[in-house]
């Protein structure tokens, strides 16, 4: 496989994650089986030798990195979750109820970001990664990743919606010869 590895994983789940609030940022704690779930992360990333470890820096993601092995995680900035906005801790459903066909992936947040603000950001984690040393792990968000990985692959931001992504999930991106690739999602 030639190019960096990128091992992403979505932090533990919080209260908001679970019942479908947009959180962004809005500091919540994980759970208790969240922090449950970040341990065993740990165990699935023990054998990747990491050049550089990353992570948003939301409490969610700096505690599941931790939790995980990782308590020395640089915190990248351009990792933080969408800026939801005037949407923030609330579901899709109920924003649909007052703007029908709503779509994050084209029309961003109203006092938060656009789509073309939120992949600036993740193409400067890419560029990052690709200049590292070796594979890179990195702890965010469900939306900041699902850019990310579209991103990687050189697709629009709105094609994130492609890439359903769970909490406490790993997630690998690499390449096939000189392709970006998916090599392992959400596992």
């Amino acid at each position: 496989m030639t190019g960096n590895e990128l091992w992403i994983v979505r932090h533990g789940p919080t209260e908001w994650s679970r019942s479908g609030r947009h959180t962004s940022a809005t500091d919540l704690p994980l759970l208790e089986d969240g922090e449950d779930d970040a341990r065993a992360l740990g165990e699935r990333l023990a054998d990747v030798d990491a050049a550089l470890v990353l992570t948003s820096p939301r409490l969610r993601a700096r505690r599941t990195a931790e939790l995980a092995g990782f308590a020395d995680a640089q915190v990248d900035d351009d990792l933080t979750e969408w800026g939801y906005g005037e949407y923030e801790g609330i579901t899709t459903p109920a924003i649909r109820e007052q703007r029908p066909g709503w779509d994050i992936w084209t029309d961003g947040c109203p006092g938060g970001e656009s789509p073309d603000e939120v992949g600036a950001r993740l193409d400067r984690v890419v560029a990052r990664v690709l200049a590292a040393s070796g594979p890179v792990i990195a702890f965010a968000h469900g939306h900041s990743l699902r850019v990310l990985t579209a991103r990687w692959l050189g697709l629009p931001v709105s094609e994130g919606r492609l890439f359903k992504l769970d909490t406490a999930t790993v997630s690998l991106l690499g390449h096939e010869r000189d392709s970006p690739v998916v090599v392992r999602w959400n596992s």
